[in-house]
């Protein structure tokens, strides 16, 4: 028994001075939020996501927007039709220049063009179509961040309850410790007056290492809750340990929430924006078989120096295109867009319909979490009394040393659960706030 007691005082020590050479940093809920919004990397990654979503519908302000290119082209030739072109481009024909030899067996002649391109959509209406599901994917994935932030506050929240949750264990377990060590030295006591046996000793000692085993759990869960903040947070946890500036509160707030599910918060926009965007790119995938109409025009400069500008000239022109058939591509493409919309527009269908199970399933489950905390505080104070009873009985000599403990054991596990069930009532209820917002 000595050497159990030796053990269990040189892990005990360990822990407290790891514990103590750690950092200890108390914050708010209303900080913890502040640096989540700040820091988080799923936060970062979704809004990674709607800015490569926004630069996509960006892309599609070509369909309004010209494309120019310039471009220089140097040639060297002495093929008779390209030399005699150059020529002509270079406005620098003479007469002689239509001698038979000289057209057939030309000089080594150079070129330099260089050409301004213009072109500009005018009507493409699959283009259209396919703009405005760009966008509405980009207002998808907007949606998508808001919730995500949403979300993560949540998480955050259940966290910092998590972490309290945990502080409190510990103040009612070392609370407990201390009791369980004055019941030790009461029955050592009794036991060298006579009144008690060895074996009531070390069912005692066997509640003190039980409840300094549970002290421990304790502290480790501290650590393990400070750890999972310091990760939403994307900080070091290494050295630091959090501690709520608030503490854990006994009692509840009731209030009456709406349960019903909105089509305005923001996960269901965002699935109806996703469905919407594939049903028009459905839409512009059907509108690939219209014609486009095209303007095109370039502005262009010859010489036989680079960069030179000796002769020049300008073409404008607009060219309506019709794909009548392609093999069946156009048609493949097509289907594919409608599969793709039917299947968006179903699993939107099935969002809603499982979150409202959702929103149920918490409902009554909140329902169950306020009766649980009315009757943990009741088991509590029940206990409490037990116990105090018992206690009195003991020193009198009336009760057995192993009612006692099986008391107070009691009492320390009501106390427990009714912190628990606060805990778990307070997060329903701000899950359930979050399904109805």
């Amino acid at each position: 028994m000595r050497q159990i007691k030796y053990i269990f005082l040189t892990i005990t020590f360990l822990t407290s001075f790891l514990g103590l050479s750690q950092d200890t940093i108390s914050i708010s809920k209303n900080e913890l939020k502040q640096k989540l919004l700040e820091k988080n990397l799923q936060l970062q990654i979704a809004d990674k996501s709607y800015k490569s979503a926004k630069a996509e519908f960006q892309e599609s302000n070509s369909l309004f927007l010209p494309n120019i290119n310039l471009s220089q082209t140097a040639t060297v030739t002495t093929n008779p039709l390209m030399a005699f072109g150059s020529k002509l481009n270079q406005a620098i024909l003479t007469p002689a220049d239509f001698d038979p030899n000289l057209l057939n067996n030309p000089t080594r002649t150079q070129n330099f063009a260089t050409k301004i391109e213009i072109q500009q959509p005018l009507i493409n209406i699959d283009g259209i179509y396919g703009r405005k599901a760009a966008h509405s994917k980009m207002e998808a994935h907007k949606l998508q961040l808001e919730r995500t932030k949403e979300y993560l506050e949540l998480e955050v929240s259940k966290a910092y309850m998590q972490l309290q949750l945990a502080y409190k264990a510990v103040k009612v377990l070392e609370k407990a410790a201390v009791t369980a060590k004055t019941n030790l030295k009461l029955v050592e006591n009794y036991f060298q007056q006579g009144l008690l046996q060895k074996t009531d000793i070390l069912n005692v000692e066997v509640r003190v290492n039980d409840i300094s085993n549970q002290l421990q759990y304790a502290k480790s869960n501290v650590l393990n809750t400070s750890d999972y903040l310091a990760f939403l947070l994307n900080e070091d946890s290494y050295g630091k340990i959090y501690k709520p500036s608030e503490s854990l509160e006994n009692l509840i707030t009731v209030e009456e929430i709406n349960t019903t599910l909105k089509d305005s918060r923001k996960d269901i926009q965002a699935m109806d924006k996703f469905s919407e965007a594939y049903a028009k790119m459905f839409k512009s995938t059907k509108m690939t078989f219209l014609p486009r109409l095209n303007a095109f025009g370039s502005y262009e400069f010859y010489d036989k120096n680079i960069m030179g500008t000796t002769a020049k000239g300008y073409l404008l022109g607009a060219q309506l295109s019709w794909n009548v058939f392609d093999g069946y591509k156009l048609i493949g493409k097509a289907e594919k867009a409608k599969a793709d919309f039917q299947k968006a527009r179903t699993e939107a269908e099935q969002y809603k319909k499982q979150s409202q199970l959702e929103l149920n399933k918490i409902s009554r489950q909140l329902k169950d979490a306020e009766n649980k905390v009315s009757l943990s505080q009741l088991a509590l104070e029940q206990s409490q009394e037990a116990y105090r009873i018992r206690q009195n009985r003991f020193t009198q000599g009336l009760e057995k040393t192993t009612d006692l403990l099986q008391s107070e054991t009691q009492m320390i596990q009501k106390e427990l659960e009714l912190l628990q069930s606060v805990f778990e009532y307070n997060f329903t209820k701000q899950y359930l706030q979050f399904l109805t917002n």
